[in-house]
């Protein structure tokens, strides 16, 4: 495996006059509250460890106050830590000049923020640019690259267009390909869409899925949604308080809640909507023939469980899974969605005790 394109180590983040004066009570355990009352400092984050893998969405999600935001402006050094390390692609931000950190925020990341950030007196054309400008690129050129950026993020026709014209989803996909129009390696969404309406944040959802399809970019992605941390995350990791609950796959945070907090979370989730195929279907065996595929149904990897069971019901055989390039890759019945779905709905006393049985 490859090494982690971000890799974050015990990072802690206080507020107030002397935060290093307090850092032996947070290390003894003290609690935030009980901290706050004595010293009047902020423990924002708690011994913060991640890594994060090149070309992945990876999901921070947790309360209002459980350091979410806090941490994402760690990673491009707009907060500073007070104790802790970055590596961004073998780089140590916190050694980085302030030149140096500058030109790393220019060339290495992009961010998109939950109130969008344009500039109300630049056309649209003219905040997708920005970033470019900012790099003294040559007019035609980023011209060029922006009017790209803006017909990929659907808004062609709209160049000439102010902020102001526009709604909250156009101007949330303005901030998007302003994001995207410098081609960083790493994009920060600080709670990019949770301005938004619930039909126009699901279609800025689909539409990053889709860009991701094509773009393979490392994304941030913070949230305190958990239904859209679960649709976009290749990882999730969950905050409370300033320090981690747990760190998985979408279907380790659904199926194996780590403690209570986590599982008051995934508590009321849907899960046939939100697990699929491949993440619940039986390892590959024995392929089936070419003539079994061409002639009974099949489903694909990212099928969620909702939409695989009708298929299920009506196959007399458990249904392959195959890839898009059509390379097989496991099997799934009805038994199994089924099983699945009532285990996970269970509370964990009855999984244990439904496992053994």
């Amino acid at each position: 495996m490859s090494d982690p394109l971000i890799r974050v180590e015990h990072l802690y983040k206080v507020f107030g006059n002397a935060p290093g004066s307090v850092m032996p009570m947070v290390r003894d355990g003290r609690s935030k509250n009980d901290i706050l009352a004595e010293t009047g400092h902020t423990v924002a984050l708690r011994d913060i460890s991640l890594e994060i893998e090149a070309g992945s969405i990876f999901v921070v999600m947790g309360l209002s106050g459980s350091g979410k935001s806090t941490l994402i402006r760690h990673f491009n050094r707009l907060i500073e830590p007070t104790e802790g390390a970055i590596h961004v692609d073998g780089t140590d931000v916190m050694s980085l000049s302030q030149a140096e950190l500058e030109a790393f925020r220019r060339n290495n990341m992009s961010m998109v923020f939950q109130r969008f950030a344009l500039m109300p007196h630049r056309t649209v054309l003219e905040n997708v640019a920005y970033g470019l400008t900012v790099r003294k690129v040559p007019r035609a050129e980023r011209t060029e690259k922006a009017r790209d950026w803006v017909r990929t993020v659907g808004l062609d026709g709209y160049e000439n267009h102010y902020p102001a014209q526009l709604s909250g989803g156009e101007q949330q996909r303005v901030g998007l390909a302003r994001a995207l129009c410098t081609d960083p390696d790493i994009l920060l969404m600080d709670e990019a869409f949770s301005a938004l309406d619930p039909l126009i944040r699901s279609g800025m959802q689909s539409q990053l899925i889709e860009l991701q399809d094509r773009l393979h970019k490392t994304i941030v992605f913070i949230t305190h949604d958990l239904d859209e941390a679960l649709r976009l995350g290749d990882k999730i990791a969950i905050l409370k308080d300033g320090m981690v609950s747990q760190v998985g796959r979408p279907e380790q945070i659904l199926l194996e809640p780590a403690d209570d907090y986590v599982t008051a979370f995934v508590r009321d989730v849907n899960r046939a909507r939100v697990l699929t195929v491949g993440m619940v279907m039986k390892p590959a065996g024995t392929p089936p023939t070419a003539t079994d595929i061409a002639d009974g149904p099949t489903l694909r990897p990212h099928t969620i469980l909702q939409d695989a069971l009708p298929v299920t019901v009506n196959s007399d055989h458990p249904v392959p899974v195959v890839s898009e390039d059509g390379t097989y890759e496991g099997f799934i019945s009805t038994h199994d969605i089924v099983d699945i779905l009532a285990n996970s709905n269970a509370e964990p006393s009855d999984r244990d005790e439904n496992s053994t049985a």
